[in-house]
């Protein structure tokens, strides 16, 4: 991957900083936007639940007449109301398997554009449900909703991604994240009582998602597409140097065309690939594993079930005022993902992520604790609170913006589309389990055992192999994550250097080519030493 968009030749050796543009900014702000959709649609169904419910009471009875009985059955009430939460996730899981086929068909740009449509009927559908005095037009207007945002949820960041300059490309991949949760806090807000969360109102809190829809099909035109897309995989060498000159402000852009060139020249070698081309790829094993990896530890860490039943958690947790401390994680929520944005290229990817997972297994235990002496500690509703706003918090500072932007950085523009797919099917599969799941193991499974086993399974051993990477370094770690390259990477044989200069006490370091490969057999060491000569990871691959 090339260094990003930088001019080259400067009179220090160092290539230059691009400035950020107006075009840079208006762009990313655009592409977030549907980002922030997929917040406002984790969290709007949470504070309205009530109110909604009752709707799905008073629906169920009229279609019963008079003879009916009195209510709906609650197990009848749980499945339909499980099911409103949980098809949101349905929807995400189809429409990811599309992302890469889309934005290869229609580029990144046009297929955010496309995908505002889902959002606008969706929208409509879930606005005009009561009206038409049907749930089923509710639970069809969460999917649609969900397919617009697992679509969402791998564009975004591609797209963003690729018109970034490398010295800003984790903090503008943070702001995928900050606009999700920024979201989540506005339908929180909005779902109050006093605003929107009314018996009369929820329908336009519902509906009101066709908004940033439509502010987006009025942005987006005026964007540039994505220069990398055009060049590399279109071949339009005229509209990728003039995408480049909006985005960077440089009359000339030589030297950024000159290094999507030799980035196209290398890839010539490595056609797009397919799904299934990716998933039987050994070339790229290691590099999914991780990503999927990273989805899985996000979702199963529990932080769903937070966004959407957060207000009848804080009930149980006896929390007097459980809408308002929704609100307030909403908060800690938004303003975690601040601080992740600046120190993401500071720690680190990995260390940041290993830390958000340790704090949040942590708080899970508190919450356990808490709960488990509430009837005799009556204060420890307080201690919940503190343990759920942790929860959130360390949510943010790793686990919760990382996995989306890693899977760009982690491949090369042939197989990334693919890629994109397989770790959002990922993401939104658990997503689904969380969000049908948990109102089943609240109901039939003590509080305290579902927060440990949260806990307990949220820091899994495989991230530990994800190196701790940031900016541009994080693209020089792809040749050394194939196992078949043809010639010992620059990289390697630069930390082979280090290793001779710091008298051999590093770990020694394998050129990894097939001979080197086949001579190891399965016990191969891979080993990643970063350039300021401190070894910033080791990946270990056991028999």
């Amino acid at each position: 991957m090339p260094s990003g968009f930088q001019q080259i030749g400067s009179e220090d050796g160092e290539p230059p900083q691009q400035r950020v543009t107006g075009t840079l900014v208006l762009a990313v702000f655009s592409a977030v936007l549907g980002s922030l959709q997929f917040g406002y649609n984790i969290g709007v169904i949470n504070a309205p639940q009530k109110v909604i419910e009752q709707s799905y009471n008073e629906t169920w009875l009229g279609r019963q007449g008079p003879e009916g009985p009195s209510s709906i059955p609650p197990g009848t009430l749980t499945t339909l109301w499980a099911l409103s939460v949980a098809i949101f996730s349905v929807g995400g899981m189809i429409s990811s398997f599309l992302i890469g086929i889309i934005s290869q068909w229609l580029g990144r740009k046009r297929a955010m554009l496309v995908n505002n449509a889902l959002a606008v009927l969706g929208g409509s559908l879930m606005g005009l449900a009561d009206t038409a005095a049907s749930y089923e037009m509710l639970i069809l207007g969460r999917f649609l909703i969900g397919a617009y945002s697992g679509l969402t949820s791998g564009l975004v960041p591609m797209y963003v991604g690729e018109i970034a300059p490398t010295h800003l490309r984790g903090a503008l991949g943070t702001l995928n994240q900050l606009a999700i949760v920024i979201g989540i806090l506005i339908a929180q807000v909005l779902g109050l009582e006093s605003m929107l969360g009314t018996a009369t109102l929820w329908p336009l809190l519902l509906g009101i998602t066709v908004l940033p829809a439509l502010l987006q099909l009025v942005l987006l035109p005026f964007c540039p597409e994505s220069p990398r897309y055009l060049y590399i995989s279109r071949n339009l060498e005229g509209p990728a140097r003039k995408s480049l000159k909006r985005l960077t402000g440089w009359a000339d852009v030589s030297g950024v065309l000159a290094e999507l060139k030799e980035e196209k020249r290398k890839l010539e070698r490595e056609r797009p690939l397919s799904l299934l081309q990716l998933l039987g790829s050994r070339v790229h094993r290691q590099p999914l594993v991780i990503a999927v990896v990273l989805q899985l530890s996000q979702q199963l860490s529990g932080i769903n079930a937070v966004f959407y039943y957060s207000t009848s958690i804080f009930e149980k947790a006896g929390v007097g005022q459980p809408a308002y401390a929704t609100i307030g994680a909403g908060v800690v929520n938004t303003v975690f993902t601040l601080v992740s944005v600046f120190l993401v290229e500071r720690a680190g990817r990995r260390t940041l992520h290993l830390l958000g997972l340790a704090g949040m297994c942590g708080c899970a235990i508190l919450m356990t604790v808490a709960l488990l002496l509430l009837e005799r500690v009556p204060a420890m509703s307080y201690v919940s609170i503190v343990a759920i706003f942790g929860f959130v918090a360390f949510f943010e500072i790793g686990p919760g913006p990382i996995p989306w932007f890693i899977v760009a950085e982690l491949f090369s523009q042939g197989p990334r589309p693919a890629a994109m797919a397989v770790a959002g099917f990922s993401n939104w599969t658990c997503n689904f389990i969380i969000g049908m799941g948990f109102q089943y193991v609240a109901l039939n499974c003590k509080p305290t055992r579902f927060h440990l086993a949260v806990s307990r399974h949220s820091h899994p051993r495989s991230i530990k192999q994800k190196p701790p990477r940031s900016g541009a370094q994080a693209f020089k770690i792809l040749p050394t994550l194939r196992t078949n390259l043809p010639v010992p990477s620059p990289e390697l044989k630069e930390c082979e250097q280090h290793k001779t200069k710091a008298g051999g006490k590093q770990a020694r370091i394998l050129s990894v080519t097939p001979a080197t490969e086949e001579s190891h057999g399965r016990a191969m060491r891979r080993n990643f030493c970063c350039f300021k000569h401190q070894v910033c990871g080791t990946f270990l691959r056991q028999p």
